[in-house]
Protein backbone atom coordinates (compact mmCIF):
# COMPACT_ATOMS: atom_id res chain seq x y z
CA UNK A 1 0.00 0.00 0.00
CA UNK A 2 0.93 3.64 -0.44
CA UNK A 3 0.35 5.26 2.95
CA UNK A 4 0.54 8.97 3.72
CA UNK A 5 0.80 10.00 7.38
CA UNK A 6 0.04 13.64 8.18
CA UNK A 7 1.04 15.22 11.49
CA UNK A 8 1.54 18.69 12.93
CA UNK A 9 4.36 17.38 15.11
CA UNK A 10 7.45 15.57 13.91
CA UNK A 11 10.52 17.78 13.69
CA UNK A 12 9.44 20.31 16.29
CA UNK A 13 8.94 18.10 19.35
CA UNK A 14 9.46 14.75 20.99
CA UNK A 15 6.25 13.53 22.61
CA UNK A 16 3.72 10.72 22.48
CA UNK A 17 2.36 11.71 19.06
CA UNK A 18 5.83 11.87 17.49
CA UNK A 19 6.83 8.55 19.08
CA UNK A 20 3.64 6.91 17.80
CA UNK A 21 4.16 8.27 14.26
CA UNK A 22 7.79 7.15 14.13
CA UNK A 23 6.98 3.66 15.39
CA UNK A 24 4.04 3.27 13.02
CA UNK A 25 6.06 4.48 10.03
CA UNK A 26 8.97 2.18 10.88
CA UNK A 27 6.73 -0.84 11.31
CA UNK A 28 4.69 -0.26 8.14
CA UNK A 29 7.88 0.29 6.14
CA UNK A 30 9.32 -2.93 7.56
CA UNK A 31 6.20 -4.71 6.32
CA UNK A 32 6.94 -3.50 2.78
CA UNK A 33 4.52 -0.57 2.49
CA UNK A 34 5.49 2.72 0.81
CA UNK A 35 5.11 5.23 3.65
CA UNK A 36 5.51 8.99 3.42
CA UNK A 37 5.07 11.60 6.15
CA UNK A 38 3.74 15.13 5.64
CA UNK A 39 4.43 17.50 8.49
CA UNK A 40 5.30 21.07 9.42
CA UNK A 41 8.83 22.39 9.08
CA UNK A 42 10.54 23.90 12.10
CA UNK A 43 11.51 26.89 9.95
CA UNK A 44 10.21 29.26 7.26
CA UNK A 45 11.38 26.96 4.47
CA UNK A 46 9.92 23.78 3.02
CA UNK A 47 11.98 20.72 2.18
CA UNK A 48 11.88 17.00 1.54
CA UNK A 49 14.10 14.64 3.53
CA UNK A 50 13.67 11.15 2.12
CA UNK A 51 10.12 10.04 2.89
CA UNK A 52 9.38 13.08 5.07
CA UNK A 53 7.90 16.25 3.54
CA UNK A 54 8.26 19.41 5.61
CA UNK A 55 6.01 22.39 4.84
CA UNK A 56 7.22 25.83 5.93
CA UNK A 57 5.58 27.14 9.09
CA UNK A 58 5.75 29.74 11.83
CA UNK A 59 5.20 29.58 15.61
CA UNK A 60 1.91 30.97 16.85
CA UNK A 61 2.71 31.22 20.57
CA UNK A 62 -0.41 29.49 21.90
CA UNK A 63 1.41 26.45 23.24
CA UNK A 64 5.07 25.33 23.03
CA UNK A 65 6.02 23.85 19.63
CA UNK A 66 2.66 24.69 18.05
CA UNK A 67 3.25 26.03 14.55
CA UNK A 68 1.05 27.15 11.65
CA UNK A 69 1.78 26.30 7.99
CA UNK A 70 2.44 29.17 5.62
CA UNK A 71 1.22 27.31 2.54
CA UNK A 72 -1.39 24.69 1.73
CA UNK A 73 -0.61 24.48 -2.00
CA UNK A 74 3.16 24.03 -2.03
CA UNK A 75 4.80 22.05 -4.85
CA UNK A 76 5.55 19.29 -2.31
CA UNK A 77 1.81 18.89 -1.78
CA UNK A 78 1.35 18.58 -5.55
CA UNK A 79 4.09 15.95 -5.58
CA UNK A 80 2.22 13.89 -2.99
CA UNK A 81 -1.03 14.21 -4.93
CA UNK A 82 0.73 12.91 -8.05
CA UNK A 83 2.08 10.00 -5.98
CA UNK A 84 -1.56 8.89 -5.44
CA UNK A 85 -1.65 7.46 -1.96
CA UNK A 86 -4.03 4.59 -1.17
CA UNK A 87 -4.83 5.78 2.33
CA UNK A 88 -4.19 8.87 4.45
CA UNK A 89 -3.59 8.48 8.17
CA UNK A 90 -3.90 11.85 9.93
CA UNK A 91 -2.49 12.22 13.42
CA UNK A 92 -3.45 15.76 14.47
CA UNK A 93 -6.79 17.57 14.36
CA UNK A 94 -5.62 20.98 13.31
CA UNK A 95 -3.27 22.20 10.59
CA UNK A 96 -2.06 18.96 9.00
CA UNK A 97 -5.62 17.63 8.84
CA UNK A 98 -6.22 20.37 6.27
CA UNK A 99 -3.46 18.83 4.16
CA UNK A 100 -5.11 15.43 4.55
CA UNK A 101 -8.51 16.77 3.48
CA UNK A 102 -7.08 18.54 0.43
CA UNK A 103 -5.08 15.52 -0.73
CA UNK A 104 -8.04 13.19 -0.06
CA UNK A 105 -10.26 15.38 -2.23
CA UNK A 106 -7.77 15.18 -5.10
CA UNK A 107 -6.92 11.48 -4.80
CA UNK A 108 -10.17 9.99 -3.40
CA UNK A 109 -8.10 8.28 -0.69
CA UNK A 110 -9.95 7.64 2.61
CA UNK A 111 -8.75 9.38 5.77
CA UNK A 112 -8.16 7.31 8.90
CA UNK A 113 -7.52 9.55 11.90
CA UNK A 114 -5.87 8.85 15.24
CA UNK A 115 -7.24 11.00 18.06
CA UNK A 116 -4.28 11.23 20.44
CA UNK A 117 -5.13 14.13 22.75
CA UNK A 118 -7.97 14.95 25.14
CA UNK A 119 -7.90 18.71 24.66
CA UNK A 120 -10.16 19.39 27.64
CA UNK A 121 -6.98 19.08 29.76
CA UNK A 122 -5.11 21.65 27.66
CA UNK A 123 -7.73 24.15 26.52
CA UNK A 124 -7.16 26.43 29.53
CA UNK A 125 -3.92 27.52 27.84
CA UNK A 126 -6.22 29.33 25.38
CA UNK A 127 -9.63 29.66 27.12
CA UNK A 128 -9.51 30.35 30.90
CA UNK A 129 -13.06 29.08 31.50
CA UNK A 130 -13.00 25.28 31.85
CA UNK A 131 -16.73 24.97 31.15
CA UNK A 132 -16.55 27.06 27.98
CA UNK A 133 -13.35 25.28 26.98
CA UNK A 134 -15.01 21.86 27.19
CA UNK A 135 -17.94 23.02 25.06
CA UNK A 136 -15.54 24.38 22.44
CA UNK A 137 -13.44 21.20 22.44
CA UNK A 138 -16.50 19.00 21.90
CA UNK A 139 -17.87 21.12 19.06
CA UNK A 140 -14.48 21.52 17.36
CA UNK A 141 -13.66 17.81 17.65
CA UNK A 142 -16.94 16.79 16.00
CA UNK A 143 -16.42 19.35 13.26
CA UNK A 144 -12.80 18.48 12.54
CA UNK A 145 -13.53 14.75 12.27
CA UNK A 146 -16.56 15.04 10.00
CA UNK A 147 -14.53 14.23 6.87
CA UNK A 148 -12.66 11.16 8.17
CA UNK A 149 -13.73 7.58 7.51
CA UNK A 150 -12.58 5.87 10.72
CA UNK A 151 -11.14 7.11 14.01
CA UNK A 152 -8.43 5.20 15.89
CA UNK A 153 -8.07 5.83 19.63
CA UNK A 154 -5.39 4.48 21.99
CA UNK A 155 -7.71 3.59 24.88
CA UNK A 156 -11.36 3.11 25.85
CA UNK A 157 -11.02 6.36 27.80
CA UNK A 158 -10.70 8.30 24.54
CA UNK A 159 -13.45 6.29 22.84
CA UNK A 160 -15.83 7.14 25.69
CA UNK A 161 -14.92 10.82 25.41
CA UNK A 162 -15.59 10.94 21.66
CA UNK A 163 -18.90 9.14 22.05
CA UNK A 164 -19.82 11.70 24.70
CA UNK A 165 -18.91 14.45 22.24
CA UNK A 166 -21.51 13.00 19.89
CA UNK A 167 -19.06 11.68 17.27
CA UNK A 168 -20.80 9.36 14.80
CA UNK A 169 -17.88 7.71 13.07
CA UNK A 170 -16.51 4.16 13.33
CA UNK A 171 -14.06 4.06 16.27
CA UNK A 172 -11.34 1.42 16.69
CA UNK A 173 -9.26 1.05 19.88
CA UNK A 174 -5.58 0.39 19.11
CA UNK A 175 -3.01 1.06 21.86
CA UNK A 176 -0.01 2.95 20.49
CA UNK A 177 3.04 0.73 20.40
CA UNK A 178 6.56 1.43 21.56
CA UNK A 179 9.88 0.09 20.41
CA UNK A 180 10.74 -2.30 23.21
CA UNK A 181 14.26 -2.90 21.88
CA UNK A 182 15.58 0.33 23.38
CA UNK A 183 13.85 -0.31 26.69
CA UNK A 184 15.15 -3.86 26.99
CA UNK A 185 18.72 -2.59 27.23
CA UNK A 186 19.98 -2.75 30.78
CA UNK A 187 22.76 -0.85 32.46
CA UNK A 188 25.17 -2.87 34.54
CA UNK A 189 25.00 -2.29 38.31
CA UNK A 190 28.32 -0.44 38.02
CA UNK A 191 27.04 1.88 35.27
CA UNK A 192 23.87 2.58 37.22
CA UNK A 193 25.84 3.41 40.38
CA UNK A 194 28.13 5.75 38.43
CA UNK A 195 25.24 7.60 36.76
CA UNK A 196 23.40 8.00 40.05
CA UNK A 197 26.58 9.26 41.70
CA UNK A 198 27.08 11.79 38.91
CA UNK A 199 23.64 13.22 39.70
CA UNK A 200 24.41 13.33 43.42
CA UNK A 201 22.28 10.34 44.38
CA UNK A 202 23.77 8.32 47.21
CA UNK A 203 24.07 4.55 46.85
CA UNK A 204 21.35 3.68 49.38
CA UNK A 205 18.88 6.43 48.49
CA UNK A 206 15.51 5.37 47.06
CA UNK A 207 14.49 7.17 43.87
CA UNK A 208 11.00 8.11 42.73
CA UNK A 209 11.09 8.99 39.05
CA UNK A 210 8.86 11.01 36.75
CA UNK A 211 9.76 11.45 33.10
CA UNK A 212 7.98 13.64 30.59
CA UNK A 213 6.98 17.15 29.67
CA UNK A 214 6.62 19.54 32.59
CA UNK A 215 3.23 21.12 31.97
CA UNK A 216 0.58 22.16 34.49
CA UNK A 217 -1.77 19.49 33.10
CA UNK A 218 0.67 16.81 34.33
CA UNK A 219 -0.25 17.64 37.95
CA UNK A 220 3.33 17.38 39.24
CA UNK A 221 2.56 19.83 42.03
CA UNK A 222 0.45 17.09 43.63
CA UNK A 223 3.40 14.71 43.52
CA UNK A 224 5.63 17.27 45.22
CA UNK A 225 3.10 17.73 48.03
CA UNK A 226 2.70 13.96 48.49
CA UNK A 227 6.47 13.43 48.29
CA UNK A 228 6.94 16.00 51.05
CA UNK A 229 4.56 13.99 53.22
CA UNK A 230 6.42 10.76 52.43
CA UNK A 231 9.73 12.33 53.46
CA UNK A 232 8.30 12.87 56.94
CA UNK A 233 8.76 9.19 57.71
CA UNK A 234 11.27 8.10 55.07
CA UNK A 235 14.11 10.57 54.64
CA UNK A 236 16.33 8.57 52.29
CA UNK A 237 14.26 9.32 49.16
CA UNK A 238 15.02 11.40 46.08
CA UNK A 239 12.45 12.60 43.55
CA UNK A 240 14.12 12.63 40.12
CA UNK A 241 12.17 14.69 37.55
CA UNK A 242 13.38 14.12 33.99
CA UNK A 243 12.22 16.49 31.26
CA UNK A 244 11.41 20.14 30.77
CA UNK A 245 8.48 22.40 30.07
CA UNK A 246 6.69 25.64 31.00
CA UNK A 247 5.88 24.49 34.55
CA UNK A 248 9.49 23.82 35.57
CA UNK A 249 10.17 27.15 37.31
CA UNK A 250 6.85 26.92 39.17
CA UNK A 251 7.67 23.38 40.33
CA UNK A 252 11.16 24.35 41.49
CA UNK A 253 9.66 27.21 43.48
CA UNK A 254 7.09 24.86 45.06
CA UNK A 255 9.84 22.44 46.08
CA UNK A 256 11.60 25.31 47.84
CA UNK A 257 8.40 26.41 49.58
CA UNK A 258 7.82 22.83 50.79
CA UNK A 259 11.39 22.64 52.09
CA UNK A 260 12.24 19.59 49.97
CA UNK A 261 14.60 21.10 47.37
CA UNK A 262 17.51 18.98 48.58
CA UNK A 263 15.48 15.87 47.78
CA UNK A 264 14.17 16.96 44.35
CA UNK A 265 16.33 16.89 41.21
CA UNK A 266 15.43 18.38 37.82
CA UNK A 267 17.55 17.02 34.97
CA UNK A 268 16.02 19.06 32.13
CA UNK A 269 15.67 17.49 28.69
CA UNK A 270 17.68 14.35 27.99
CA UNK A 271 18.76 12.72 24.74
CA UNK A 272 15.99 10.34 23.54
CA UNK A 273 18.64 7.69 22.86
CA UNK A 274 19.53 7.68 26.57
CA UNK A 275 16.03 7.80 28.01
CA UNK A 276 16.10 4.13 29.08
CA UNK A 277 19.13 4.85 31.29
CA UNK A 278 17.19 7.55 33.15
CA UNK A 279 14.24 5.23 33.73
CA UNK A 280 16.64 2.69 35.21
CA UNK A 281 18.05 5.25 37.64
CA UNK A 282 14.69 5.16 39.40
CA UNK A 283 13.22 2.57 41.75
CA UNK A 284 9.54 3.48 41.25
CA UNK A 285 7.85 5.47 38.47
CA UNK A 286 5.29 8.00 39.73
CA UNK A 287 2.70 10.13 37.96
CA UNK A 288 -0.30 12.23 39.00
CA UNK A 289 -1.46 13.11 35.49
CA UNK A 290 -5.04 12.58 34.38
CA UNK A 291 -4.47 14.24 31.00
CA UNK A 292 -3.04 11.17 29.26
CA UNK A 293 -4.93 9.36 26.54
CA UNK A 294 -2.63 6.37 26.93
CA UNK A 295 0.57 7.50 28.62
CA UNK A 296 3.48 6.02 26.69
CA UNK A 297 5.85 6.97 29.51
CA UNK A 298 4.00 4.56 31.80
CA UNK A 299 4.61 1.74 29.33
CA UNK A 300 8.23 2.76 28.80
CA UNK A 301 8.79 2.81 32.56
CA UNK A 302 7.21 -0.63 32.86
CA UNK A 303 9.36 -1.95 30.00
CA UNK A 304 12.42 -0.76 31.93
CA UNK A 305 11.37 -2.87 34.90
CA UNK A 306 9.92 -0.17 37.17
CA UNK A 307 6.91 -0.62 39.45
CA UNK A 308 4.27 2.07 38.85
CA UNK A 309 2.60 4.34 41.40
CA UNK A 310 0.17 6.56 39.49
CA UNK A 311 -3.05 8.47 40.01
CA UNK A 312 -5.98 6.25 39.05
CA UNK A 313 -7.16 6.93 35.51
CA UNK A 314 -9.05 4.92 32.87
CA UNK A 315 -6.03 4.97 30.55
CA UNK A 316 -4.15 2.77 33.05
CA UNK A 317 -6.66 -0.07 32.91
CA UNK A 318 -4.32 -2.36 30.97
CA UNK A 319 -1.06 -0.92 32.31
CA UNK A 320 -1.33 -1.24 36.10
CA UNK A 321 -2.37 -4.55 37.62
CA UNK A 322 -3.20 -3.40 41.15
CA UNK A 323 -0.84 -4.93 43.68
CA UNK A 324 1.05 -6.83 40.98
CA UNK A 325 3.21 -4.28 39.16
CA UNK A 326 2.33 -1.29 41.32
CA UNK A 327 -0.62 0.74 42.53
CA UNK A 328 -3.16 3.23 41.22
CA UNK A 329 -4.01 5.77 43.92
CA UNK A 330 -6.77 8.34 44.39
CA UNK A 331 -5.79 9.90 47.73
CA UNK A 332 -2.61 10.95 49.48
CA UNK A 333 -3.07 8.12 51.98
CA UNK A 334 -3.15 5.58 49.14
CA UNK A 335 -0.04 7.14 47.61
CA UNK A 336 1.79 6.84 50.93
CA UNK A 337 0.59 3.25 51.32
CA UNK A 338 2.08 2.51 47.91
CA UNK A 339 5.40 4.06 48.91
CA UNK A 340 5.42 1.99 52.08
CA UNK A 341 4.58 -1.28 50.29
CA UNK A 342 7.21 -0.83 47.59
CA UNK A 343 10.09 0.44 49.71
CA UNK A 344 9.57 -1.44 52.97
CA UNK A 345 9.38 -4.75 51.10
CA UNK A 346 12.21 -4.83 48.50
CA UNK A 347 11.27 -8.31 47.34
CA UNK A 348 7.80 -7.03 46.44
CA UNK A 349 9.31 -4.12 44.51
CA UNK A 350 11.56 -6.48 42.53
CA UNK A 351 8.63 -8.78 41.72
CA UNK A 352 6.52 -5.78 40.69
CA UNK A 353 9.27 -4.65 38.32
CA UNK A 354 9.35 -8.05 36.62
CA UNK A 355 5.56 -8.01 36.30
CA UNK A 356 5.80 -4.54 34.71
CA UNK A 357 8.10 -5.95 32.03
CA UNK A 358 5.58 -8.69 31.26
CA UNK A 359 2.71 -6.21 30.93
CA UNK A 360 4.74 -3.86 28.72
CA UNK A 361 5.41 -6.68 26.25
CA UNK A 362 1.79 -6.42 25.04
CA UNK A 363 2.49 -2.91 23.70
CA UNK A 364 5.25 -3.83 21.26
CA UNK A 365 5.19 -1.79 18.05
CA UNK A 366 4.86 -4.95 15.93
CA UNK A 367 1.42 -5.59 17.44
CA UNK A 368 0.56 -1.91 16.92
CA UNK A 369 1.62 -1.93 13.26
CA UNK A 370 -0.29 -5.11 12.47
CA UNK A 371 -3.50 -3.75 14.02
CA UNK A 372 -3.33 -0.47 12.09
CA UNK A 373 -2.47 -2.30 8.86
CA UNK A 374 -5.60 -4.42 9.31
CA UNK A 375 -7.73 -1.28 9.71
CA UNK A 376 -6.35 0.17 6.45
CA UNK A 377 -7.19 -3.07 4.66
CA UNK A 378 -10.73 -3.17 6.04
CA UNK A 379 -11.40 0.46 5.07
CA UNK A 380 -10.06 -0.02 1.56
Amino acid sequence: MKILITTDLFATATNGVVTSVRNLSDELTRKGHDVRILTLSDSLTSRRDGAVYYIRSMPIGIYPNVRMPLSYHHRLIKELIAWKTDVIHSQCEFFSLQFARYIAKKTKAPIIHTYHTLYEQYVTYVIPSKRLGKLVVRAVSRNRLRSVHTVIVPTRKVEDALLEYGLRKPIRVVPSGISLTQHKRRMSPKERAEKRKALGIAEKQSVLLNLGRLGTEKNLDELLHFFASALAYREDMIFLIVGDGPARAQLQKLAEELGISEHVMFTGMVDPSEVQDYYQLGDVFVSASTSETQGLTYIEAAANGLPLLCRRDPCLQDVIAQGENGYAYTTEAEFLDGIHALFEHPEQRIAAGKRSEEIAAAFDKETFGAAVEAIYASVL
